[in-house]
Order: structure tokens, then sequence, then C-alpha cells
């Protein structure tokens, strides 16, 4: 199907960024701050292996807040709650798939939950925000954990 403009403005109303959702989980363990991230599998291979936060795309005629509870199950086996806006990341070039908005929810998990990997991630677990650098860290949810961890410096 070819793209359509619109007879008055002349935009490109068809073609548009996808909306994807990712659930941001802490807790204080013995080991300091600890955020719940998954392992990437092999698609999109940029970052297979790499952490990064669960999350996945808003489907249609969903609520960003209930998809981000979705993804955070799906990905991790782990109940969410109370997800409040964090960040919304959406560099066109953030994702090697397409053009994504990332929405960034903190959510309420148990804190003595055990997550296990599920849908497209091939491990699940918490991780100490201090061992988490660019090498390691999936695009740009690096943003993200410098984020928290000027916020706990705070």
């Amino acid at each position: 199907m070819a793209n359509e403009t619109c007879i008055e403005c002349g935009r490109d109303d068809y073609r548009k960024p996808s909306v994807t959702v990712d659930a941001v989980a802490l807790r204080e363990s013995a080991n300091g701050a600890e955020v719940l991230m998954i392992k990437r599998g092999k698609y999109p291979p940029e970052w297979e292996g790499k952490w990064a936060f669960p999350g996945g795309f808003v489907d249609y005629g969903e609520n960003p807040e209930d998809a981000v509870i979705r993804e955070l199950k799906e990905e991790t086996s782990v109940e969410g709650s109370n997800p409040v806006s964090l960040a919304i990341l959406g560099e066109p070039g953030r994702d090697p798939r397409k053009h994504c908005v990332g929405l960034f929810y903190i959510v309420d998990v148990e804190p003595n939950c055990e997550p296990k990997a599920g849908d497209d991630a091939v491990d699940a677990a918490w991780v100490s925000i201090e061992l988490l650098n660019p090498k390691d860290v999936a695009g740009d949810h690096i943003k993200i954990i410098n984020m928290l961890t000027d916020m706990l410096k705070e």
C-alpha cells in the first residue's frame, strides 16, 4: 500500500513510530541497589546477550500502563503493579528494527521475587546497578541506568 498524504496539509499520516514500554523495578539488597533485567535473545542481533529492562511493544488498543505490566509478566514471570512514568526515549535510531518511542515506567514488584526468563528473554535476574555498563546493556537503556544511579546518589 502506497503512503497517502493529507490533501490539506500534505502530511503522511500512515508512517508512524511504534510505542514500546519498559518496566523498571528496583530493590535494595546486601549488594546495594539492584534492578530487574532480562538478557536479550537473538533478535535484534545487535542486542543479543545484553541486559535490558523487561518490555516490548504496546498492542493496538492497549493502554501503555497495562502493556508494561503484561510485558513484565511475559518476560520475567514477575507480577508488577502501580506503574509510574519515569522517562520517554524517542531518538529515531534508538532501535535497530524501526523507529520506536520508549515509555519507561517504575513498577512495584515483590522485592524477594525470583524472576524466570520467558517470551524472547534468555535470562532474567536482579542485577546490581553498579555492574551495568554501556557494553553490557542493550541500546539506550544505559541512559535509564545512569538516571537511576544519579537518583540514588541524591
